[in-house]
């Protein structure tokens, strides 16, 4: 089979209806940790779960499925200006978004981590956030790398609900196991 009778448009079509999502929102809104940390929707904004200092999200620009990210209210951009109350309840959102992404997207393992500053890849650069991607043995593929082309395959909407029922009965469970 010579170049021309192979069949390009056939393999150089990604199907992927789910980003839907992105192509109709609005520009992408620079301020979006500062607006989730002030709305009272929080499916609008993928916020899973709060507390008194910090709250835990789904990342709108996901670097895989189930990229969830535990952040502070207070907009900082320095990890040393955080308090100790802070400090504790974003790890502790750190535990819980994990116990949520083993239970709904069966990960097997996790990057944890942040972004401080834009020369380390920081995409907010004035309010840090704690990234907590899920992983899985051989998620890794050829397609970032030949094409450029990073797939996500399931929705933002419908992860987020399941992440929310599984939370529910999560604290059911808890609710049980302590009375």
């Amino acid at each position: 089979m010579s170049d021309e009778e192979f069949p390009k448009r056939a393999l150089e079509t990604l199907w992927a209806p789910w980003r839907v999502e992105y192509f109709e929102q609005e520009p992408r809104d620079r301020d979006f940790l500062s607006a989730a940390a002030r709305a009272s929707d929080d499916a609008a904004h993928f916020v899973i779960t709060r507390r008194k200092t910090a709250f835990l999200m789904m990342n709108r620009y996901p670097y895989a499925v189930g990229h969830l990210m535990a952040v502070p209210y207070r907009k900082t951009a320095e990890v040393s200006s955080l308090g100790e109350n802070e400090i504790l309840e974003l790890w502790e959102l750190v535990v819980h978004g994990q116990k949520l992404l083993r239970a709904v997207a069966k990960a097997q393992g996790f990057n944890i981590g942040l972004n401080i500053g834009q020369c380390a890849g920081a995409g907010v650069v004035d309010h840090l956030h704690l990234h907590i991607v899920p992983r899985w043995s051989g998620d890794t593929n050829f397609m970032p790398m030949i094409s450029g082309t990073r797939t996500i395959s399931e929705g933002l909407r419908g992860l987020y609900e399941k992440l929310i029922a599984t939370q529910a009965e999560l604290e059911k469970l808890s609710r049980r196991t302590s009375t």
